[in-house]
């Protein structure tokens, strides 16, 4: 029981799932048009630079050099509701997310009309939660983060008039932090760690037609490591150490996209998408005390979307596009508080504006809804009631 307990108390320190396989969300959005379509068609429109990120095989084709600059805000609203039967208290901590900026460079490199070299950095995976410093598990977690840059360098070809095909480097830059409200004798409430991985992407475009692209992307799993010596203060104020060593999993993932010109005026879009997160249903989390193994168990999740383009005049282009992903928790009365997850609906809508023959400004929102998610753990138990994200980004790309 005393084991147990320790393991159950650093775990919850951690602001991890028991798992310890995600500290956030993996996000489609990194500040580009593609928010306007709610992502639809994300690996096959390639107009500009930032198809490094969508599907670097894009880069084939878009002429010269080109450059994308993109920032982006999220507010979520995610409040945690504490029930009854937790063992530290029934004090809520609220809102945990809040507002969170975001923020994207791309630049794609003509060496010649078939050979493109392209770089991108950006920001998709994690999520940072601040539970506040009065509610019932302030000891255990007051502010927990784990964010993910990646610096992306990739090399695409056109094979020939129909076909192109890129390979990419994926140097991810990770932070892991945790802070705590330590009582006296506590020892340090805040610890953080940081951790360098590297992975992989490889795309695909076939344009059957002038009117018609189709792009297939494939991005490598990235596994991030972290060891935290996370001294917390538990129950009748006692006050453990443990070492711990928590893996922090981005699964691989697929997708594939179409774009297809109806006319002058319309275009529409669409993708289908699948994660591999069953993979890690399984992991654990070691300290000194023993190595605790998940309860919660995963799903794959798929992910489809659709979305339309209306040309407005010559200078203007209105996105629209509605997307769904499903939850990778099995059972949404099985989750972990550190990680609000569920169905999500997301819908978007953006323009682009033509502002020179070399240049383009585009806004864009979106607003994504989840379904609840239940946490039975004993120290915390209790449920988030349909979480949900705005996002507002504006972009600006340059055609040298």
């Amino acid at each position: 029981m005393k084991n147990t307990l320790r393991n159950s108390i650093a775990i919850a320190a951690l602001g991890l799932p028991p798992l310890a396989q995600a500290g956030g969300l993996y996000l489609y959005e990194v500040g580009t048009s593609d928010l306007g379509f709610a992502g639809a068609g994300t690996a096959a429109r390639a107009e500009d630079a930032s198809t490094v990120y969508g599907n670097p095989a894009g880069m084939t084709r878009l002429s010269g050099n080109q450059l994308v600059a993109g920032a982006q805000m999220l507010y979520g609203k995610a409040e945690y509701e504490v029930d009854g039967t937790a063992l530290l208290g029934t004090r809520d901590p609220g809102n945990v997310i809040g507002w969170l900026p975001g923020g994207s460079l791309f630049y794609s490199h003509s060496i010649d009309d078939r050979l493109k070299l392209g770089v991108g950095v950006y920001g998709n995976f994690g999520l940072a939660l601040d539970f506040g410093d009065s509610w019932a598990g302030r000891n255990l977690v007051d502010n927990t983060a784990m964010m993910a840059m990646t610096i992306q360098p990739s090399l695409a070809y056109r094979i020939d008039d129909k076909w192109s095909l890129s390979i990419g480097l994926t140097t991810n830059y990770s932070l892991l932090k945790l802070e705590r409200v330590a009582l006296a004798g506590g020892g340090n409430p805040d610890e953080k760690d940081t951790d360098w991985e590297f992975g992989g992407r490889v795309g695909l475009m076939f344009e059957p037609s002038k009117a018609t692209r189709l792009g297939l992307v494939w991005t490598s799993k990235v596994e991030y490591d972290f060891s935290i010596n996370a001294t917390v203060t538990g129950l009748l104020g006692r006050t453990h150490t443990f070492p711990v060593k928590a893996s922090v999993n981005a699964p691989q993932q697929v997708m594939a996209s179409i774009y297809h010109t109806l006319n002058d005026r319309w275009a529409v879009t669409g993708n289908l998408g699948w994660q591999d997160w069953s993979r890690f249903s399984q992991n654990t989390v070691e300290t000194n005390a023993g190595t605790t193994t998940s309860s919660l168990k995963l799903q794959d999740t798929w992910h489809v979307a659709v979305g339309a383009r209306y040309q407005y005049d010559a200078t203007t282009k209105i996105n629209a596009g509605v997307a769904y992903d499903n939850s990778f928790y099995k059972n949404q009365n099985q989750t972990s508080f550190a990680l609000p997850n569920g169905d999500t609906w997301r819908f978007g809508t953006g323009v682009q504006y033509t502002l020179s023959p070399k240049s383009e400004l585009g806004l864009a929102a979106e607003y994504a809804r989840s379904d609840s998610s239940s946490d039975p753990s004993r120290l915390l138990s209790g449920k988030y009631d349909h979480p949900y994200m705005v996002f507002l980004s504006a972009h600006y790309s340059y055609r040298f």
